[in-house]
């Protein structure tokens, strides 16, 4: 790498941090204006609301990074279009392949950093600053997405309605299959508690057992189950598969396959995340047919606005794919990649047709 491959990697990085940092103030802005209502709640107070929003930061820069890296890179590349400073590096003999190269280079370090803040930082942080918030405002509370989740632990389907603690689950309930998937036994527990070994304690349990045409009930005591299922586990599963990093989602996905069910909600975040990430040095690339052609002398004010256009367009791309994924029967994976291979065919076009 020679001095000028650093000098336009610095420029594109620089003003993907800028603006990062520009639209993190506005992300950290709305958030804490969002937890005024929490605020009083329990024991949560500004100070508690201060710090989910610092702890939410990791979270949002992942989710911002295409778009951030897009309107970086039209900044960038932007501000050395009106200097003539891409007219001298053109007229030194560098092709638009090289200079495509140069930012690719800035596109794979952004790359390392979404893997960074999408698979360590944001994730753990954003989880941390849930449980603080909950336990803050209530002593019981629900931290898994819609409905819940459902576990297959052999003839057992377990449903927890959300996680209360690390080890502490709330809504619990068990339905017992027989050998031939026949209704054996369906029990509720207000509460329930892994411990050693597979034990779980079950508080305040109930259950309807079912035997021909007769169905015998039981008042409510404490159970201990015996079940494979750790509360790790069940606390992954319990959450959104939108919040769990591709390793989770990686052990969700062959869980639900060795227990023949469905797994194309997970498998489709999987992929998602992937095509994501891949999809911010396509973002770097977009810019150079833009500051080369009928952006090479407008204003930032201008280019700006082009980023967010296109940003938000790629976004809202994203969210229409994932409904029609888990409305319609189609292939996930197919399906993750699409915004993504549209952006890198848009980009490969467009680069061809640089003069």
């Amino acid at each position: 790498m020679n001095i000028l491959d650093r000098y336009v990697m610095r420029a594109i990085l620089g003003s993907v941090l800028m603006v990062a940092g520009v639209l993190l103030i506005l992300g950290a802005l709305f958030v804490f204006i969002d937890q005024q209502e929490d605020i009083g709640s329990g024991n949560y107070t500004t100070m508690g609301a201060v710090w989910f929003t610092l702890l939410s930061l990791p979270q949002q820069a992942f989710e911002l990074l295409p778009i951030t890296a897009l309107i970086g890179s039209l900044l960038g590349l932007g501000s050395l279009a009106r200097g003539s400073e891409i007219t001298v590096i053109r007229a030194t003999g560098v092709s638009i392949a090289h200079l495509a190269g140069m930012a690719l280079l800035a596109g794979l370090v952004l790359v390392g950093v979404a893997v960074l803040l999408g698979e360590f930082l944001g994730p753990s942080l954003q989880e941390t600053a849930k449980e603080q918030k909950a336990f803050s405002r209530m002593n019981n509370v629900s931290f898994g997405g819609h409905g819940g989740a459902w576990v297959r632990d052999g003839d057992l389907f377990l449903h927890v309605s959300g996680q209360s603690g690390e080890f502490e689950f709330g809504g619990v309930q068990i339905f017992e299959l027989s050998p031939q998937h026949e209704l054996l036994a369906l029990g509720t527990a207000a509460r329930g508690t892994a411990g050693a070994k597979g034990n779980w304690l079950l508080s305040n349990y109930a259950e309807s057992r079912f035997n021909g045409d007769s169905v015998t009930k039981s008042n409510p005591h404490q159970r201990t189950l015996q079940s494979h299922v750790t509360a790790g586990f069940l606390g992954l599963a319990s959450q959104s598969p939108g919040q769990l990093t591709n390793r989770a989602l990686f052990r969700l996905i062959r869980y639900y396959r060795a227990n023949s069910l469905s797994d194309r909600e997970y498998v489709f975040a999987f992929w998602s995340r992937i095509a994501r990430t891949v999809a911010v040095a396509f973002t770097v690339l977009l810019a150079i047919p833009f500051v080369l052609g009928s952006l090479r002398t407008a204003g930032a004010g201008t280019r700006m606005l082009m980023g967010l256009v296109l940003g938000v367009g790629f976004f809202l791309l994203q969210r229409l794919i994932e409904s029609g994924t888990v409305v319609f029967n189609l292939d996930p994976v197919l399906l993750a990649w699409m915004p993504t291979a549209l952006l890198a065919l848009v980009v490969f076009v467009l680069l061809a047709r640089v003069r």
